[in-house]
This record gives C-alpha cells, structure tokens and sequence, in this order.
C-alpha cells in the first residue's frame, strides 16, 4: 500500500481523529496579543490558565529589554553552525557556568531544545548492557529516549515506592549478567498533574542499590525550593542527584535547555549528544536572554513569592469547593472531573464561550485513558481576583455538570475556519 493512501485511511490517531471538528478551538487554538493574563481568542478577550510562563517573565519589562538590544546587537543567526563546528562562543559557555553554579553541579551542557535534549541525554548514557528504570507517567521525551535504548528498560508504576525498589532488585540481578549499568529516571515535577517525583524517598534506595538518577524537572527549575533551584532542592537531595536536566520554557519563559553534573561526564555528554552535536547552536540573542533571567530568578524572589501565593490561593480554594485536584503540590493545578467526552467539550465550550477563561482540557495519551482533566497554570502575574472569579466559575461548572446540562452524545463541532 502506499504510504499516503494508509495516512489518508487512517483516523487520525488518539488525538488525530478529533482534528476535523476541534481544530482551531480545542487543538492548534489561537491566542493573540501580549502573554498576560487576558489575551485575546477568536476576537474575545479570556482570563487565560494556559501558559507555563510560571515567572511572568515572558512579559517583564526587564527580559524584553535585555531580549531586544540582544537581537539588535547579534540577530538570530550568530552563531552559524552547532557547537562543536562553529557555533560555540564563550557568552554558551558563561550561561552554562551559571547554570552549573545555581545547581550546585561541576558543569553544565546547552541544548537547544528541552524535549531533544533529554532524548539524547539517554540516548548518549547507557548503552545495550545498562538497564533503564523509569516512572510510568514519564513525560514523552523520556518515553522517547528509552525507546532508543537497545538494552532492557523496566517501568514502575508512578511514584510507587515499592515496586521502584522491586524494579531496581531485577535490574540489579540482570546487570550481573549483562556487566552493565542502572540509569534511574523521574521527573521533579510531572507537568501534567503537578504532583512531585518521590525523589526524597528514591535516593534512599541507593544505599542499597548501585544506580545513577537523572530527574527532568522542567517544570520545577527556577520555580521549586526556596532558591528556585529545583525539586531536589524542595526536598534538600541536591547533592545526590547525579544529573539534573532544565528547560528554559517553563520558569525562564524562552527556548532551550541544560544538564548539570560532575564534569566528566557532562564533558562526555558534549561530545556524545547527537541532538546537539548534529544541530544548530542557541542563538547569541537567547544565550544573552537567558543570562538576564537567571540573573532574575537569583535575585529577584518576589517572583516566586507570588507565583505561590497565587498557586496556593487557586489549589486551597479548588479543595475547599470539593474539586479533585489530585496530589497537585507544583504550580500545575488539575482539575479531575467525572464525564464523558461529549461532556468534557461542552464544558471547556461554556467556559470559553460564557465564562471568558480559557484553559486547557486533556484527554489520552496525554493522560491515562477514562481521565478527563482541566489543566489551570497559576503564574506569577496572575492576580487574586482572577483565582476568585475562576473558582467561582468552576463552582457553577460544577453544579451545572451534577445538574446533567452537560450530557451529549458526541463531540460538539468547533473546528474554526481560516
């Protein structure tokens, strides 16, 4: 058959069969206008819960100015080439000087993009005699990086304590035989449900056990622990995570990322990272970006204070009304409602269409199959106002939801035409 003709044949995947009737509206929306809390949705303004810019620090005076006299002073091109080639300058390595500091790590490596980078951080790590351990819920970087392993790997359900310890007994056995390595991988914070990555309790086992652990936290860099350094500093385990892996996306509000750990490997690293051994370097003018919001989240607490505060305020009150927002202790706030599909449009079209706030709803293979969950991300430009007209529109949602004036049979059509 030919390839086109089975594309053409195809439903379209988990996500891909609702494309004709959500595009536009449910997926690939359009959200227009400076990154604040309102912007601007099919030419109606919304309160918007959707952007990882934890730090508001997409919008700040400050990193606009430095952004801007970055670009005018390098353009977007500087430098040509990847690192290794022609594409290393000594502003990539003061970013990553920085960054291995504010980890506490000997150094640190650039990528320049998060979800490639930790592909071939694992990729570049073990090779076919090393066993891979990974939590079930791992984001798809991961997901994807494992599967280029051609050694065994063995999942554990998430953040189950137990049956970590259980896949790290079997790979202990098997290394025996293979005469290789255990790389443990777990997320600081997993993005979807704001829940933390049990790393206080995993890097006991390695008193018993002969593993190295690499955590994304993506979503924790810049944002968890009292100095924004990251999960592990939430739970003061620092120093016994062997490689910490960062993305700019999230608390930095920009393009890119990093690994820290002891030099030698990191200096492994960089010359075994395909993704970036094989690619354009960051640019100068998101190097130099990057250093002034470092520079921000060093000195300039304030910023977390109020992402928390406003966190805190939107997960308090989200409990206190008898929503399910699971075991949510990161920014990310789940809203876990029980209804169909059908359901599940109608609401996200009445909050949308009605309400003004536009948030985004996430089913499989985003999340488990049977989970419908609306995901809210408080950010440090968020005000109070907004946590308490929200709350109460999710508290008529609610009602509306037990009253049944949700129920259809199928997914409303919102595909928005160009």
């Amino acid at each position: 058959m030919d390839i086109f003709d089975r594309i053409s044949n195809d439903q379209g995947g988990p996500l891909g069969q609702y494309r004709k009737k959500s595009h536009g509206y449910f997926t690939y929306p359009k959200l227009e206008g400076p990154i604040e809390p309102k912007m601007m949705f099919n030419g109606t303004e919304m309160l918007a819960w959707t952007f990882n810019n934890y730090l508001g620090l997409a919008n700040h005076p400050e990193v606009m100015k430095a952004d801007a006299e970055a670009a005018k002073k390098w353009g977007f091109a500087y430098p040509m080439g990847a690192r290794m080639m022609s594409g290393h300058t000594q502003l990539h390595e003061k970013l990553e000087g920085v960054l291995a500091k504010f980890e506490k790590k000997e150094d640190a490596f650039l990528f320049n993009f998060g979800y490639q980078g930790m592909v071939s951080t694992i990729d570049a790590l073990v090779n076919r005699h090393d066993i891979i351990v990974y939590d079930s819920e791992a984001h798809a970087c991961i997901m994807d990086g494992v599967r280029l392993h051609m050694g065994q790997r063995i999942v554990y359900p998430h953040n189950d304590i137990e049956k970590c310890e259980k896949a790290l007994e079997r790979a202990s056995r098997l290394v025996e035989k293979t005469g290789g390595g255990i790389l443990l991988i777990t997320e600081g914070v997993y993005g979807m449900t704001g829940d933390l990555g049990i790393l206080d309790e995993i890097v006991k086992l390695k008193k018993k056990y002969n593993f190295r652990i690499i955590i994304d936290d993506a979503h924790g860099f810049g944002v968890m622990g009292d100095n924004g350094r990251g999960t592990s500093e939430h739970y003061n385990v620092m120093d016994q995570i062997d490689l910490y892996f960062g993305a700019f996306a999230k608390s930095m509000a920009t393009i890119g990322g990093f690994v820290a750990g002891p030099k030698e490997i990191i200096d492994y690293l960089r010359y075994n990272l395909r993704s970036q051994i094989y690619a354009k370097s960051l640019p100068m003018a998101i190097v130099e970006g990057c250093l002034k919001r470092m520079e921000m989240i060093e000195t300039m607490p304030e910023l977390r204070e109020k992402l928390w505060t406003v966190t805190r305020a939107m997960q308090n009150g989200l409990r206190e009304r008898g929503f399910n927002i699971g075991k949510a202790e990161a920014c990310v706030t789940p809203v876990f409602l029980e209804g169909n599909l059908a359901e599940a449009t109608n609401i996200l079209i009445d909050l949308r269409n009605n309400y003004k706030i536009f948030c985004s709803a996430v089913i499989y293979p985003v999340v488990p199959r049977g989970v419908i969950m609306f995901r809210l991300i408080p950010t440090a430009m968020h005000s109070l106002e907004h946590v308490e007209y929200t709350l109460n529109a999710f508290g008529e949602i609610q009602e509306k939801l037990k009253a049944g004036k949700y129920k259809a049979e199928e997914m409303k059509n919102m595909a928005i035409e160009d």
